[in-house]
This record gives C-alpha cells, structure tokens and sequence, in this order.
C-alpha cells in the first residue's frame, strides 16, 4: 500500500513548488502557480492522511510527479 500524506506536508511541498494560497472555502484551500500555464490546486485541510486517489488528483492539477513530489 503506497504511503499517504497529511494535508499540512501536501501543502509544504507545493508551496516549495512555487505554488500560492489563494482563498480558502471551509474545508479547501485553494494554490495557484502562474508560469507559461496558470496551474490551479484544491487541497483538502486539515487532513492526516489523504487518500490515494486524492493525493494522485493533487498531482495531476499541480503537473507534478510523485518523484517530484517526494
């Protein structure tokens, strides 16, 4: 079984990826990142283990691998 994050080190991570709060709308934050693409990431808060669909859901909105990722 791959190992599941907390929303807190989702956000960690994302926010070392350049990626920006914006708003929060009860219990999801909202990132953004602007480069060449304006990328746009909900995340659940307040979490301790998101699951894996989820977590692969995150990544694929943020254009990030799970090597990336780790």
């Amino acid at each position: 079984m791959p190992k599941l994050y907390s929303s807190v080190h989702i956000l960690k991570v994302l926010a070392a990826h350049g990626f920006i709060f914006i708003s929060q709308k009860g219990s999801h934050i909202k990132l953004r990142k602007t480069d060449e693409v304006t990328l746009t990431v909900i995340v659940p808060a307040n979490r301790k283990e998101i699951p894996i669909g989820t977590f692969r859901s995150i990544l694929r909105q943020s254009s990030l691998t799970e090597d990336q990722f780790k």
